[in-house]
């Protein structure tokens, strides 16, 4: 893998930046993860805090709310908040619910939610980057959006790091 931002094929030029980013991201996300075990994955350091786990299934809740909110123009529906809602907004619920999944349930869950973001993102062009909205009754961009999912999956593979640093002291 190069390492560098540019233009990716089937991709507008901008969108193409924003793609290698996001894959970066992902990346390093997956590699932060590889081998862990279940019992790793559902640690929880301490009563308030969120597991590997559903740090993970967090990142992907992000990228589907933002595929619901922007690419279909809506909220999510009844299912999608079944599915979704725990690992979207963690606490409890998602301390209680998201555990006893292997490495490849999380991984299948990103991958999925990622397919459909890269096949919408080749239909658009950049034009539709700078395009306003608000966003949590902020001014904002498409642009900004997108990349504030890959942001927010950055500062949570950096909580994943620390978590499983207290795996390694736990074992000793």
């Amino acid at each position: 893998m190069d390492y560098k931002i540019t233009e990716l094929q089937g991709f507008t030029h901008q969108i193409g930046h924003l793609v290698s980013q996001m894959e970066y991201a992902r990346k390093t996300t997956l590699e932060a993860v590889n081998g862990l075990t279940v019992e790793e994955l559902d640690f929880l350091p301490n009563k308030d805090s969120n597991s590997i786990g559903a740090l993970l299934l967090h990142i992907a809740a992000i990228e589907k709310g933002f595929q619901i909110e922007i690419f279909d123009g809506r909220t999510p529906n009844q299912k999608e908040m079944a599915e979704w809602g725990d690992p979207y907004n963690l606490g409890e619920k998602g301390r209680q619910n998201i555990r006893g999944n292997a490495l490849d349930f999380y991984i299948t869950k990103l991958e999925e939610v990622r397919k459909r973001t890269l096949r919408e993102l080749a239909k658009l062009n950049d034009q539709w980057l700078y395009e306003n909205r608000l966003w949590d009754n902020h001014p904002s961009n498409n642009y900004f959006i997108w990349f504030h999912v890959f942001e927010d999956e950055i500062n949570h593979r950096g909580q994943i790091r620390i978590i499983k640093k207290m795996l390694s002291v736990g074992s000793k």
